[in-house]
């Protein structure tokens, strides 16, 4: 899955895809550095960030989609979103997937829309809000905590009407998580694999990597590589990444270490 960030204060690139033709041109490069997926994004959800009005969201994403889909309606777009007004228009444009860092629990119609519309959705772990997520941060039992959460926002979009086989779990990484947190949901994604979903992650770029390596976001590359092959080697199944072409050649030889046991 290749980010494309469509807002002037997201904390990686920010700013430098804020024009349709600069999108478009971004979108093209990640398919062909063998993105299956291109997640576009109208508000960032960086730690301490504000929401942006439902018309600016709108105005970001839904030209780029329309677009996407008129150039090839076969492109899997996802939508970072978590209001179902922004999905409902999402979904009329073409959108393939909802990805909801609310885990559908920031807006009550959000549910009911995707379930009506049959669209696959990301169920984010989340603590918190953006604007606060990364203060006060506790859990009882990290993984415990958040395989709770997912349980009971799960069975809010099974209730909902959501088809089970259109659910895929995200832990989190970053969001509401400390730099201890976040390398050890890595270490143990493989205690969620019993939830029976698919699993995302989305490492790419973030401070626990610029942290460990006192690195600026944009020279995180190798850090994120790192911890793409780990989230893979310990049961992810879709990774959510700024840098495609070089992922997607560390991906490829780690499938070729696992096929090969």
């Amino acid at each position: 899955m290749g980010v494309l960030n469509v807002t002037p204060d997201s904390f990686s690139d920010g700013g430098k895809f804020n024009r349709l033709d600069l999108a478009l041109k971004h979108i093209d490069s990640m398919l062909e550095n063998g993105a299956d997926i291109i997640d576009i994004g109208g508000e960032s959800t960086k730690p301490g960030s504000d929401p942006v009005s439902i018309d600016e969201e709108l105005n970001r994403v839904i030209p780029i989609i329309n677009e996407v889909k008129k150039t090839n309606n076969d492109i899997l777009i996802s939508v970072d979103t978590y209001k179902s007004v922004v999905a409902k228009e999402a979904i009329k444009a073409g959108v393939d997937i909802i990805n909801d860092i609310s885990g559908l629990a920031f807006d009550e119609d959000m549910a009911p829309l995707l379930a009506k519309n049959d669209i696959p959705v990301i169920i984010m772990h989340i603590q918190g809000k953006p604007k606060t997520m990364q203060q006060n941060i506790f859990y009882n039992d990290l993984i415990n905590d958040i395989k709770k959460y997912f349980k009971k926002r799960c069975d809010h979009a099974i209730k909902s009407g959501i088809k089970k086989s259109n659910i895929i779990l995200d832990p989190g990484i970053g969001f509401g998580k400390t730099f201890n947190h976040n390398y050890k949901l890595l270490n143990s994604l493989e205690i969620f694999k019993d939830m029976a979903y698919p699993l995302l992650i989305g490492p790419s770029r973030k401070a626990f990597i610029g942290d460990a390596l006192n690195l600026p976001p944009d020279e995180r590359v190798e850090g994120t590589i790192a911890t793409v092959v780990a989230g893979i080697l310990n049961g992810a199944n879709i990774v959510r990444v700024h840098d495609v072409k070089e992922n997607k050649r560390a991906i490829t030889v780690t499938e070729n270490i696992l096929a090969a046991k």
